[in-house]
């Protein structure tokens, strides 16, 4: 099983789903896509980042991403569990839930780390963008639930990052000042970049956000 890396590109699969059958590519279209794995049906923390991620729906929609979360059980446990997702969050699960329970996908992804447990899933997010490359990859232990603010400011910057030639500084967020590429020479930044180039160091420029 070959270890994915940050570039290369997502495998695909079709499998079983609280949706009935999905194949990724035909599910992303050209979408971002965010696929998230999750130890079991019935889980605690998971029942609340699912309910989570319904809430954030038109966050999501914004910016052109569609969610697909995983786990282990079958697509009818899914499905009575979405029930009790809904039920605790008020909420409505808009997106499918992948039933693995052959573990084809958990180990196509490398979401099963047996030193965590041999048998579930760990806490995994991959970020696809529409040319089916891996952008990001998150790993969280199955007792800490994911912040949802967080992926959305990362969609952000991966976004703002592919078409602009800038990288975002730490702790930022969607509108604030972005840091000129250090490809770009501080004379040509200033060309490129008509709101302005603050030099901080020869390295580091930073410039408001072509965007805004």
């Amino acid at each position: 099983m070959a270890t994915i890396r940050l570039g290369d590109k997502a495998p695909d699969f079709t499998a079983d789903s609280s949706m009935g059958e999905i194949n990724l590519y035909d599910y992303l279209g050209d979408s971002w896509g965010i696929l998230f794995s999750h130890p079991a049906d019935f889980t605690p923390v998971c029942t609340t980042e699912l309910g989570t991620t319904a809430q954030f729906k038109g966050e999501f929609d914004k910016r052109n991403v569609k969610m697909l979360a995983l786990s282990v059980d079958d697509a009818a446990s899914h499905k009575e569990w979405i029930k009790d997702i809904n039920e605790v969050n008020g909420t409505t699960v808009n997106f499918p839930i992948i039933a693995d329970t052959d573990r084809k996908v958990s180990d196509l992804y490398d979401m099963i780390h047996p030193k965590a447990d041999d048998t579930l899933t760990v806490r995994s997010v991959f970020i696809i963008a529409p040319d089916r490359t891996v952008k990001l990859m998150l790993t969280y232990p199955a007792s800490t639930g994911r912040n949802f603010y967080e992926l959305l400011r990362v969609v952000d910057s991966l976004q703002l990052t592919a078409n602009h030639k800038v990288a975002t500084p730490a702790n930022w967020k969607n509108g604030e000042d972005v840091v000129v590429s250090p490809s770009i020479s501080t004379k040509d930044a200033v060309e490129m970049f008509k709101k302005g180039v603050k030099e901080i160091k020869p390295y580091l420029r930073m410039t408001p956000d072509p965007t805004t």
